[in-house]
């Protein structure tokens, strides 16, 4: 096999296509190696094929220059980003490789694949509010980020909001949906000053990678607290009513942020998990064996439930080889989010919270997650909780068991979210709207 990147990458797909994980591997470049097993590569490659079905076409690779920031994690000036499409039976991905100049792989990752643009929810007010780029954070691992601004005097209240586990962007753009900017128009259309910021795993990938000792900590916490700060110091905003707003593992994260930056006023968990993540993966995982079984989703099932396992183990380590751990996650990432309980540390906080929950998730369940939030929290009275029986984990509304294939079509945030979360953060405009309301309907 020659160093071309091109051929490089489309032989990649071929060979997981084909199920030769193991031969991809002796492609990782070292630093890839010591994160990715060709068992982590297998379950996650097999977990899309239960999700979206089989694949029926690879379609032409796509390569450019890689991104600055990944030439200087990697130390190879002549490093080539090449997107092989893979289209699915009921759905589609990019495979994203960073080739370098001797043909090994110092990058690979599964990227949704967009088929149709995201456009504007219809409950957005687009002519209420503006927006500023802004920059969260100093130094080499500064992000950036959007600022969602009412129009008018203010000062207005304030939401951060926090993307789930994975490399999200500002958005947590999956496929052509955006459900963090869903949210932020939304709540800035209603008076609500919103943030939201590209991932440290999505601005930096490759820094990141490098780390071995990265955590669930460094990922969330700096980039967090500098945005409260950021906001916190804005003229039109109310710097003591700053709250922090977390999705699916951001949402887990949110109380250790508030316990991290005590000036937080409040919390507002959607979809956050308390179950362990590793118990998750495996209660996931098996879930998606049942929707579409066979060979590839068996043989998921059995890898990550022995990832899980040494998790568990009193083996764990920050030594414990990457590869052999969920998501290829670190050791030092695992202990980390292993020693953090959510729901003993949101009791622990002095701060209202708004709990929301899909009825329909299959992934943070009314079962394995919201009760314990409910058992943890019952004794507080300014915990307020609710469930939406008819939406999913992203909070799109549907009927019937959700499935991943779900999340490949383009929906929005449930409007009914939107406006319980605005009167939430704004009580006195809520009693106001329906004060309105109510005068409206006494009129008919």
């Amino acid at each position: 096999m020659g160093a071309d990147p091109v051929e490089i990458a489309t032989a990649v797909v071929e060979m997981a296509w084909n199920g030769r994980f193991t031969d991809i591997e002796k492609l990782f470049a070292p630093p890839l190696r010591a994160m990715v097993s060709a068992e982590t590569l297998q379950v996650a490659w097999e977990s899309q094929i239960s999700r979206i079905g089989a694949i029926s076409a690879v379609g032409t690779p796509i390569s450019e220059p890689a991104p600055k920031s990944w030439v200087t994690a990697s130390g190879k000036a002549g490093l080539v980003k090449v997107g092989v499409p893979v289209t699915y039976e009921r759905g589609g991905l990019t495979v994203v490789m960073s080739v370098d100049e001797t043909g090994l792989l110092q990058g690979l990752q599964l990227a949704p694949a967009l088929t149709e643009q995201w456009t504007p929810p219809p409950y957005a007010r687009r002519k209420k509010f503006d927006e500023h780029d802004v920059t969260v954070g100093s130094g080499a691992l500064a992000v950036p980020g959007t600022l969602s601004l009412p129009r008018g005097r203010g000062p207005w209240p304030g939401v951060v909001l926090l993307s789930g586990g994975g490399p999200f962007d500002r958005d947590a753009t999956s496929g052509p949906n955006k459900p963090l900017k869903d949210l932020a128009w939304g709540l800035a259309g209603r008076g609500v000053a919103v943030l939201r910021f590209d991932k440290v795993t999505c601005a930096h990938a490759e820094q990141v990678a490098a780390r071995p000792d990265f955590t669930m900590s460094e990922e969330y916490i700096p980039h967090s607290v500098a945005a409260i700060h950021l906001l916190q110091r804005h003229p039109a905003v109310d710097a003591g009513r700053v709250h922090v707003a977390g999705h699916s593992m951001g949402g887990k994260v949110a109380p250790r942020v508030a316990a991290a930056e005590p000036s937080v006023a409040g919390l507002v968990l959607l979809a956050g998990d308390t179950q362990p993540m590793h118990h998750t993966a495996v209660r996931v995982v098996r879930h998606l064996a049942t929707v579409n079984p066979g060979p590839a989703a068996q043989s998921a099932v059995e890898a990550i439930t022995r990832q899980a396992a040494l998790v568990d183990s009193a083996h764990l380590s920050a030594e414990t080889p990457a590869a052999d751990l969920p998501f290829g996650y670190s050791g030092a990432y695992w202990l980390d989010l292993r020693g953090y309980d959510p729901v003993a540390t949101a009791a622990a906080l002095d701060k209202p919270m708004l709990i929301l929950q899909g009825g329909r998730d299959y992934q943070v369940t009314v079962k394995d997650d919201l009760s314990r939030w409910q058992a943890g929290l019952a004794h507080r009275r300014d915990v307020t909780i609710r469930v939406y029986d008819a939406d999913d984990h992203m909070f799109f509304s549907g009927t019937g068991p959700s499935t991943p294939g779900d999340y490949e079509s383009p929906q929005h945030l449930d409007p009914a979210v939107i406006t319980d979360i605005a009167e939430w953060l704004t009580p006195d405009q809520g009693k106001i709207a329906r004060f309105v309301a109510s005068v409206k309907r006494l009129k008919h």
